[in-house]
């Protein structure tokens, strides 16, 4: 059986001259959700996707990236034991850079 993995999709076209988390697409979601992030200078970056309680339960990135927009998918169903709708949050830290954002997941 394949299970599905949550991705991290590197768009590099355009260098970004600032650090930006955006709002994860669609929200809300049941299945599967995409977030997007831009990196502005090389550097150690961590992505994790936290639970109503503030317990983590994902992380989808923890490593260095070189500057650049990427895309990191989050499915619910590979991701937490026993999903349950509600509000879920996630969180970029990259350098100094530090931002948590709402979503929210649907069955």
């Amino acid at each position: 059986m394949n299970q599905i993995k949550d991705t991290v999709i590197n768009n590099n076209n355009l260098t970004p001259t600032e650090f930006y988390l955006s709002q994860n697409y669609p929200n809300p979601f049941s299945e599967r959700t995409t977030i997007k992030f831009c990196i502005a200078y090389k550097t150690k970056v961590k992505l994790e996707v936290f639970n109503a309680e503030g317990e983590m339960i994902k992380v989808l990135v923890d490593e260095e990236k070189e500057p650049g927009t990427y895309e990191a998918e989050f499915y619910p169903a590979s991701s937490i034991q026993h999903p349950v709708s509600g509000t879920y949050f996630y969180q970029l830290h990259a350098g100094d850079f530090l931002e948590r954002m709402k979503m929210i997941v649907t069955h």
